[in-house]
């Protein structure tokens, strides 16, 4: 039913059999902050919930949202709603061995919550008893399952604190803020990607773990050796310039971008992602924007580019994010210009950090006239797989319901 080709290699449960089997709980249910059916799946709590279900069966819920509808924009309101109703069409879906798929009915904001809220928890125990699961660990990425938390009995709740969602524009500040500050005050675990995110709120939870993003590296690296380029990137020019990602307001530099591509008019510029800026955003005839693509077609796009970018802003969401891309960029072996951002600290040394667009447009031409090996770069992505980082998870969540079950030679190992 769902296209393989993710990274996800069943052949490499094994990984997890050094893992304790126990008692405390027989499944996990995510409250994910995407939606399966039609978000790019290189999100955490995609990957990480994936390779947990080889271990324990997994229901994850599909994002409960956290934007306000509005009708200011017609098409992307219309395009939105007919996504969610898609989704929620779908209802239970067992994707794959224990990893199950699921669509509640859920109305975002504060006044959704009160029509749709006596309804949602109700509706996630039965997905989860048909799933398997009745001793769940309540794992929490969404805001908006922190109502949740009182709601499903579980044996711990853990927060996935890998984005600040009350820096989210189209969200509701005092809505989301109250949840994310239930959920730090009620979870048994809150994990980070962003090591300064996770030192800022230091002591206001009660108990904290790093988890950087990982990559499924051998897909990308894997990428690079193919010839084949995707249809629509193979007619065009070279040089090209690419860039994988959302364009959105709270994250993407458009001030920044139009004026390097309009400085680098010889360069085709490839923009792979959905994009919810205004429409004319981009006057460029060099700049192609080609909108959302498979996550098992996205490593080909990059490696039919040339250079491959980052053109961040200094919004609050970005400087405490840990962007997925990065590693992904570096294992596809590319060139890599970016913007800077708190996350770059360990990677610096392999990228070209510009600080305004005349600086960004100078290292791209460089970048794309300088010959560029990729054998360092990979060589310090190699360890950061999801494998890895799903193993160090999953080690984590048993000794958080049963202390001393993980070994101090385990850890270190799984470190």
């Amino acid at each position: 039913m769902v296209a393989r080709g993710d990274g996800f290699d069943p052949r490499r449960a094994d990984a997890y059999e050094t893992v304790r089997s126990f008692d405390a709980f027989d499944g996990i249910i995510c409250i994910g902050g995407e939606d399966w059916w039609y978000h790019n799946r290189g999100h955490f709590d995609f990957q990480i919930m994936r390779r947990l279900a080889r271990k324990w069966p997994v229901l994850f819920v599909n994002s409960l949202g956290v934007r306000v509808p509005s009708l200011k924009d017609n098409k992307l309101f219309i395009e939105r709603i007919g996504r969610k109703l898609k989704s929620l069409s779908r209802g239970l879906v067992n994707v794959e061995n224990n990893f199950w798929v699921f669509s509640p009915f859920a109305i975002p904001g504060g006044a959704g919550q009160k029509l749709s809220g006596w309804a949602l928890a109700p509706q996630i125990r039965l997905a989860a008893a048909r799933a398997g699961i009745r001793r769940p660990l309540l794992w929490v990425h969404c805001p908006a399952g922190a109502v949740l938390v009182d709601q499903i009995e579980s044996v711990a709740v853990v927060m996935q604190r890998t984005d600040r969602f009350e820096a989210f524009p189209e969200a509701d500040p005092t809505v989301v803020e109250r949840q994310i500050a239930q959920l730090k005050s009620r979870a048994d675990l809150v994990v980070y990607a962003a090591p300064h995110l996770m030192a800022e709120e230091a002591g206001s939870v009660a108990r904290q773990l790093l988890i950087t993003h990982g990559a499924d590296v051998e897909r990308f690296i894997a990428a690079d050796v193919s010839a084949t380029e995707p249809h629509d990137v193979a007619g065009l020019g070279r040089p090209r310039v690419g860039f994988i990602g959302g364009i959105d307001a709270h994250t993407f530099e458009p001030a920044l971008f139009n004026e390097a591509a309009r400085n680098l008019s010889d360069v085709t510029f490839v923009m792979i992602g959905g994009c919810s800026l205004e429409d004319g955003w981009c006057p460029h005839p060099n700049v192609h924007l080609l909108g959302r693509k498979p996550y098992d077609e996205v490593a080909s796009y990059m490696a039919a580019c040339d250079c491959l970018i980052m053109p961040w802003n200094r919004s609050d969401w970005i400087k405490a994010c840990n962007p997925i891309k990065l590693k992904e960029y570096l294992a596809v072996g590319r060139p890599v210009v970016t913007t800077d951002f708190d996350a770059l600290e360990g990677w610096r040394d392999l990228v070209g950090v510009a600080h305004d667009a005349q600086q960004f447009a100078a290292l791209i031409r460089r970048a794309i006239s300088t010959p560029y090996d990729a054998t360092i770069a990979r060589q310090r992505v190699a360890a950061e797989t999801w494998d890895a980082k799903a193993e160090l998870l999953a080690r984590s969540l048993v000794e958080l319901v049963e202390p001393g079950t993980v070994t101090p030679d385990q850890r270190l190992r799984a470190a």
